[in-house]
């Protein structure tokens, strides 16, 4: 029986390529979105992949999706943490509901739903866990603190929960994705984003299918002594 993936903010940019991917690799995907109902509608349709709406943000949201998932599909052992949203500004003009928007998205979303499906991986005695972070959090960016903060602490988050899961069978890895040509990306400034490029390497931006690639491999059942580690994707953009 195919094992059961699922995949937050899955149905657009780097998530709906993962999604794709973990398809191929054979798994039985679900893709969360929070409130894009024609973008999911489109990628259900593209796909065939089940669609859930929920807020990763808040638990009792995701409480009630995962036993709907666990009930309807099956037990959820592969776990994509990959929902982001972005609040920019500097500190001075970052209000604390554009922080806690960011953090309660991008970082608490990993605390609810590990929390959540961790325990059946563990009586499983398998699971795969992957967190998307960002170059920004390894790196920091100017007017981001709130984001930098969040993807910062998924870095972390997944080495501490690394250390939980080893002897179950689960191993939880983050992937950090340097600048990838997706909506969030392509709404920063032109002349911006030339200079941003500049600094990359490789000479371009990074594709969706690179990312997804990077998840396909940390996922898979063979990746079993892969644990605690980022996986940094970013065309050599930030390295250490």
């Amino acid at each position: 029986m195919a094992r059961v993936a699922l995949v937050t903010g899955g149905t657009r940019g780097i998530g709906a390529a993962i999604c794709v991917a973990l398809k191929e690799q054979g798994r039985t995907v679900v893709a969360n979105f929070a409130g894009n109902e024609k973008a999911a509608a489109a990628f259900h349709e593209e796909t065939g992949l089940r669609v859930e709406q929920f807020d990763v943000g808040k638990l009792q949201e995701c409480e009630r999706a995962v036993q709907r998932i666990t009930e309807e599909v099956g037990p959820i052992e592969v776990l994509v943490n990959n929902a982001g949203i972005t609040r920019d500004g500097t500190l001075q003009r970052m209000s604390r509901d554009m922080w806690d928007a960011v953090i309660d998205t991008n970082l608490g979303a990993c605390f609810n739903l590990c929390k959540l499906t961790f325990p059946g991986m563990r009586e499983r005695k398998f699971g795969r866990i992957v967190n998307v972070g960002s170059i920004n959090g390894q790196a920091g960016q100017y007017g981001q603190v709130n984001y930098a903060a969040a993807k910062s602490g998924i870095h972390g988050f997944t080495k501490a929960l690394a250390q939980e899961g080893a002897r179950f069978g689960i191993t939880v890895n983050a992937i950090a994705p340097g600048y990838v040509d997706t909506d969030m990306v392509r709404a920063v400034p032109h002349d911006v984003l030339e200079k941003i490029v500049a600094r990359i390497p490789v000479g371009r931006l990074g594709h969706a299918s690179d990312i997804a690639r990077g998840v396909a491999f940390l996922t898979a059942d063979e990746a079993e002594f892969i644990t605690g580690s980022t996986l940094s994707i970013n065309g050599g953009q930030h390295m250490y």
